[in-house]
């Protein structure tokens, strides 16, 4: 899930990542905005959620994933939109 808090005297956008399944143990976001590089989510036990904030320029596009126990792909199923790879499957998303 994507929330977005935007700023009137910066050109940023606040980006709140979240991701939960159950059956997970660790999340990374994986991102165009930080080269791809994993970046780790943390759990928030109260909310059963893993979460991370990102500040991004406002007007920008960026794709990403969120990539499961080092091991499994996933999408953000509340994404802005849905980009076809170049492994034959979607990026999400995030617009600001």
């Amino acid at each position: 899930m994507l929330t977005k808090k935007f700023f009137k005297t910066v050109d940023e956008v606040e980006v709140t990542f979240e991701f939960s399944r159950n059956d997970v143990d660790s999340v990374q976001l994986v991102a165009e905005f930080n080269n791809w590089k994993p970046l780790s989510m943390k759990y928030v036990k109260s909310s059963n959620v893993f979460k991370t904030k990102v500040r991004l320029p406002k007007g920008e596009s960026y794709q990403f994933k969120y990539l499961l126990n080092d091991a499994e792909w996933e999408n953000d199923y509340k994404a802005d939109r849905y980009v076809p790879n170049e492994y034959g499957t979607e990026n999400s998303v995030v617009a600001n």
